[in-house]
């Protein structure tokens, strides 16, 4: 039986007005529940979303990530957008040397429109930004891989580039997508593919689209990693629906119930093939959710 993995998705910034010190307390303790059995730290990317306090990806990660040495980590997802090709591959090949190998590269065609607009990048169409992720990805294998990379696209381009020390090992690529031509690139170019905060019947369907892109670029999709990222609140068993604070839920499609309940919801998931799930504790800072997971979840789903 495979086993099941799960990863911690990171609070995206302090809440409720928090000072710093309190935030990255909370953070810890909530960290220090889950390790030892969850396998992972993520963190999105977005730089907006109105006023909302709103950290860094990147920076705020490779901070965590070193406070916690047994965790991998990664984004769901990157934006290709925000970073320059051949510099994310430098950051990325910088983040597997400097953790001894435990980064996974998550990336996806940015999505956000009110962040481009404000922080000054283009915001080209859909069909564009694909493209662009194309190239972005064929920059970061040629540099990771060859002793020099040139590349000439549409639209970025790579002359004579050096990534040294190459990342060793080469991390996992994971794509975050859903519509066919994303499903076409990822089942092209990744490791692993990501879904987010969607439920069993649109997945099933997702899954069905997955699997012909693989067909069409004549890839096995056995060989095709799914994992999946959303929401999740655990409460103790016995406890009535009615009594579950609802507007602690802050995300579409979430994991809510008792640990009974928690494994039915993500069952059909894993039938469906996929191992790893990266969950949002959406009653932060609260860290029963996590110690129910940990204690009665997870050893069910890999017993």
């Amino acid at each position: 039986m495979t086993r099941i993995q799960l990863g911690l998705a990171l609070p995206n910034g302090p809440r409720d007005e928090m000072s710093r010190e309190t935030f990255l307390e909370l953070l810890k303790k909530n960290l220090d529940v889950v390790v030892g059995t969850f396998d992972s730290i993520w963190f999105i990317d977005h730089v907006q979303f109105k006023g909302s306090p709103l950290l860094e990806g990147w920076t705020a990660l490779a901070y965590m990530a070193a406070l916690y040495p047994s965790f991998d980590f990664g984004h769901v997802v990157l934006c290709q957008s925000f970073r320059n090709p051949a510099l994310l591959a430098k950051m990325a090949a910088t983040a597997q040397f400097m953790s001894g190998g435990r980064f996974v590269l998550g990336i996806g065609a940015g999505w956000h429109e009110e962040e481009y607009q404000a922080y000054g990048y283009d915001f080209p169409g859909a069909g564009t930004r694909v493209e662009e992720l194309d190239e972005t990805l064929k920059i970061v294998k040629a540099l990771w891989t060859e002793p020099q990379a040139t590349f000439k696209g549409k639209h970025y381009q790579v002359v004579d580039a050096y990534c040294e020390p190459k990342p060793e090992p080469v991390p996992p690529i994971m794509v975050g997508g859903s519509q066919p031509r994303m499903l076409r690139l990822t089942a092209r170019h990744a490791d692993w593919w990501n879904v987010s905060q969607v439920g069993i019947d649109r997945y099933r369907e997702q899954v069905k689209a997955s699997e012909e892109a693989c067909a069409v670029v004549g890839r096995d999709p056995a060989t095709l990693r799914r994992t999946w990222f959303g929401g999740c609140y655990c409460v103790p068993e016995g406890t009535n629906p009615a009594d579950i604070d609802m507007k602690l839920v802050r995300s579409p499609n979430p994991f809510v119930g008792t640990p009974t309940q928690i494994i039915e919801q993500m069952k059909p998931f894993i039938d469906l093939g996929v191992d790893y799930f990266m969950l949002k504790p959406e009653s932060f800072p609260d860290t029963t959710s996590l110690r129910l997971l940990v204690e009665e979840v997870f050893p069910k789903l890999n017993a």
